[in-house]
């Protein structure tokens, strides 16, 4: 795929993520929560350019810092999402103020190491960025499975934060 489509893939899935978790959803943890991030770490893989083979070994250490990096932020971003049954013993969830500061800080984090390797002269593919987004958000879904697994039994209120 182009520089310009991948990265139009990577804003859509930003914008539809970033929008549901904003807002109180069902979580349903019995489906597949893996089909977006399969999909995206899919495209991105496909692309022979995800490394710069003029400078291998930069550009390896460069993708396995964001490919850390996400692993990390997904986590947090997984930790930060607020859960709890309803009266019907259903999970919700629904993302929090500490969810747009791990989005602000995963995107700073981003951009520092577009700078890093843009200084080193290392040319990096969106197909990075979109394998960066597949890890995260399957990450974030596993924390936040998991979590969900871990609530009280329905009849208890209590938040998980």
């Amino acid at each position: 795929m182009s520089a310009i489509a991948n990265l139009l893939v990577i804003a859509v899935a930003v914008v539809v993520v970033v929008q549901r978790q904003m807002r109180v959803q069902r979580l349903d943890t019995e489906r597949r929560f893996w089909l977006l991030p399969l999909i995206l770490g899919a495209l991105a893989l496909r692309d022979p350019q995800i490394i710069d083979h003029q400078h291998t070994g930069v550009s390896v250490a460069l993708l396995a810092a964001g490919l850390v990096t996400v692993l990390a932020m997904g986590s947090v971003w997984g930790w930060t999402v607020r859960l709890w049954r309803d009266a019907d013993g259903a999970v919700l969830a629904k993302g929090t103020k500490a969810t747009m500061a791990a989005w602000g800080g995963m995107i700073a984090v981003r951009v520092g190491l577009y700078g890093i390797g843009s200084a080193l002269h290392v040319h990096q593919s969106g197909s990075s960025l979109m394998l960066g987004m597949a890890v995260m958000l399957l990450v974030r879904s596993l924390v936040v499975n998991w979590r969900a697994r871990m609530l009280e039994p329905a009849g208890r209120t209590a938040a998980v934060r």
